[in-house]
């Protein structure tokens, strides 16, 4: 499934990547800016519209149907309340950013909470059974429709609005691939108020760490807004969709199938040891190769894709490199801490990076700026990914030692492989400055880049870098014409599986 996630998550990135410069060259950053402010409100309160019911049903193991019957209405209900607030509290956005455009974003949409509301049963039956069609039909169609309704819209002189448009559009399709692929309805299950205190309760802390990321976030939009102006909010916005695809590569390949995967593995200590240290092997190896290329081509690779005025991104997008190297430790951990049913100790991470962010956040926008922003990500990314797996470590039962040899090799490859490429890299980039040479000698910083870093994993990191392979042998076999596995069956809920087939 890995493989499958993969070319999924490629192609859904290179529509993403082309939307994003067709975007960029559309829209000025204040208008991109002004997208993100409207968005904020509803970006926060989206993690109480699941309340953590959806993490609850994944890790349910019975009385499926009547489970997800619970979880269907109580979100769906809570989207529709949700929706209605946001809408009132919209013109609050705007006073906040001072801009009645904002406000109007912000009121546009508040409806998406409800479509939102829609996606959380059918997106966790689909993550339960690792199912494979669910990345290869609903993240692409998502990422096309967006694009091109947006492109389109902002083509015809829509501005901002050519965004919000795009989110409803990819909004509907989300929700309409979704239920296509999975074959429950909510008449099969009855909601039951006891169902619904259990799974509160598993998910209760999760709500708490989705809250403090939104609080993070719409805190960083808060202040750069107001600090920086609307300009650098879009520039911010961009260096983090650059910046997160690490993020997106790990939580897609990864995050997704770690939780059901290691929530089976649990109760076999020494199965869940060996599959969390293999997993926190690739992750961390994938997003310190991806730190290293942000940090030696970021700002020409920005500044030739999408046009100087988009300079800014870049620094920024530099600046916040360590951000995919932190959550690759966190995510792993913190999966582990999951499926293992210790959740309460997710509580200690919300509190310390939500503040962690917030402190460096004001103590380093003054006097950097944007860079100031993005070094505070990074920051808190890495301090985080440290404590994180400091605390899965004697919950999975691996020591210290393990935990350091599964990760810090590979760490030491990619900074090496760049140290070695720095230099070249910077006169290599300034002899192609502009135009299709520029394209070509950042392509060529790269190839050169991998190959010291697969030279350095191979003999620091040899368990690394067979897992490497193994999982690009994965991939190919996923290229049509290579003898793609066959269509898997339908989704289908608990009590319609045979026992032989235990979801969890």
């Amino acid at each position: 499934m890995a493989g499958a996630s993969v070319v999924a998550l490629l192609f859904s990135e290179l529509i993403a990547l082309g939307q994003t410069v067709a975007l960029a060259r559309l829209l000025s950053p204040a208008e991109v800016g002004l997208f993100v402010a409207g968005g904020v409100l509803t970006t926060f309160v989206t993690n109480f519209v699941e309340g953590g019911l959806r993490s609850g049903l994944i890790h349910r193991d019975g009385d499926l149907d009547d489970a997800a019957a619970t979880v269907f209405w109580a979100t769906l209900g809570t989207g529709a309340a949700m929706s209605v607030l946001a809408l009132a509290a919209a013109p609050l956005v705007g006073h906040v950013f001072d801009s009645r455009t904002a406000g109007l974003v912000a009121a546009a949409m508040s409806g998406g909470l409800l479509l939102y509301a829609l996606t959380n049963v059918p997106e966790a039956l689909l993550q339960r059974e690792f199912s494979v069609r669910r990345r290869l039909i609903v993240g692409p169609a998502v990422s096309a429709t967006f694009a091109a309704v947006s492109v389109t819209a902002a083509a015809l002189g829509l501005g901002v609005w050519s965004m919000v448009v795009g989110s409803y559009a990819s909004s509907v399709v989300w929700v309409l691939t979704l239920w296509w692929i999975c074959d429950w309805r909510p008449r099969r299950g009855r909601p039951s108020f006891p169902i619904w205190r259990q799974l509160a309760r598993f998910g209760f802390p999760l709500v708490l760490g989705m809250i403090g990321d939104r609080a993070q976030k719409s805190v960083e939009a808060v202040v750069t807004g107001k600090v920086l102006g609307a300009g650098d909010l879009g520039l911010l916005r961009y260096a983090e969709r650059i910046g997160r695809i690490p993020v997106m590569v790990l939580v897609e390949t990864g995050s997704v199938s770690l939780f059901p995967a290691f929530t089976r593995l649990a109760r076999e200590r020494g199965r869940f040891q060996a599959a969390y240290l293999q997993a926190l092997r690739l992750s961390v190896a994938v997003a310190a190769a991806m730190t290293a290329l942000i940090v030696a081509v970021g700002i020409p690779l920005v500044v030739v894709v999408l046009g100087e005025e988009w300079r800014g991104a870049g620094e920024a997008l530099v600046a916040m490199a360590g951000l995919g190297l932190g959550k690759s430790m966190m995510i792993v951990g913190e999966e582990a801490i999951k499926g293992a049913g210790r959740t309460r100790l997710l509580n200690r991470f919300t509190v310390a990076e939500t503040l962690l962010s917030v402190v460096l956040l004001l103590a380093l926008i003054g006097p950097l700026g944007l860079v100031g922003v993005g070094l505070s990500i990074s920051l808190t990314a890495l301090v985080l990914g440290v404590v994180v797996t400091g605390t899965a470590a004697p919950v999975v039962g691996v020591t210290w030692r393990q935990t350091s040899r599964a990760a810090v090799p590979a760490m030491v490859a990619a900074l090496l492989g760049y140290v070695l490429v720095a230099v070249p890299a910077r006169f290599a980039l300034r002899a192609g400055d502009g135009g299709p040479w520029a394209l070509a000698s950042i392509a060529a910083v790269c190839v050169v880049f991998l190959a010291l870093y697969g030279v350095g994993l191979r003999f620091l990191a040899p368990a690394t870098f067979r897992d490497l392979t193994a999982l690009a042998a994965a991939v190919r076999r996923r290229i049509p014409g290579r003898g793609a596995p066959s269509e898997p069956e339908p989704v289908r809920s608990r009590d319609h599986l045979s026992s032989s087939n235990n979801a969890s």
